[in-house]
């Protein structure tokens, strides 16, 4: 018994219409655009944080207190570059060290400069939202750098990305991203065989 060559096409076309209404449906859209947001967020995320200070030998600090506000409020990362820090002018940005050689640094304003009785240069710095200068000038060698750029927020991410965590959610991360990309792939070369398989209407 013969099949009917018009009801197998039709048959061939109800699938393919299925397939692509799969493809182009609402839930299809969603979460197409939802993948590609959090793909974009990860990525400027490992950038910002990450990637950028590396390759412009810069550091990222976590603004902690309220004395570089508006500009800098909690929370704030900042990523400070090095540079030639007996050049500085007045209205930059700096990282600096309370204490020459110690860990804990303050980021603040260039209010004025001078120069010491032995000629080596001396900054004076100032919170934005402090009504005073600092009460120490800063010197040279304890300038970490000048803020490059900063985000908001995500300072508090920078604070618990440190050491051993760090590496882990980078692997992670760097993980994801690539099996996000093999995944996306294996599914073109997929709809490409299926283009393929397809008899022509």
């Amino acid at each position: 018994m013969s099949a009917n060559p018009t009801r197998m096409r039709d048959t061939h076309t109800a699938g393919r219409s299925t397939d692509e209404s799969e493809r182009t449906g609402p839930w299809w859209w969603v979460s197409t655009i939802v993948t590609w947001m959090l793909l974009i967020i990860t990525t400027a995320f490992v950038l910002a944080l990450i990637v950028v200070p590396f390759l412009g030998s810069a550091q990222p600090y976590t603004v902690l207190t309220e004395s570089m506000r508006p500009t800098y409020p909690p929370g704030t990362l900042v990523v400070a570059r090095d540079g030639d820090m007996n050049r500085l002018a007045t209205g930059e940005v700096v990282t600096y060290q309370l204490r020459s050689g110690e860990p804990e640094v303050v980021t603040h304003r260039i209010i004025a400069s001078g120069m010491n009785s032995d000629g080596t240069r001396t900054y004076i710095t100032k919170g934005d939202n402090n009504p005073r200068a600092d009460a120490a000038p800063v010197k040279p060698e304890q300038i970490r750098g000048t803020v490059w750029y900063s985000i908001p927020y995500l300072g508090y991410v920078n604070n618990w990305l440190t050491g051993d965590t760090r590496v882990l959610v980078v692997s992670v991360l760097a993980g994801a991203l690539g099996v996000y990309a093999l995944f996306q792939l294996i599914g073109a070369v997929v709809e490409v065989r299926r283009a393929r398989a397809r008899p022509n209407p």
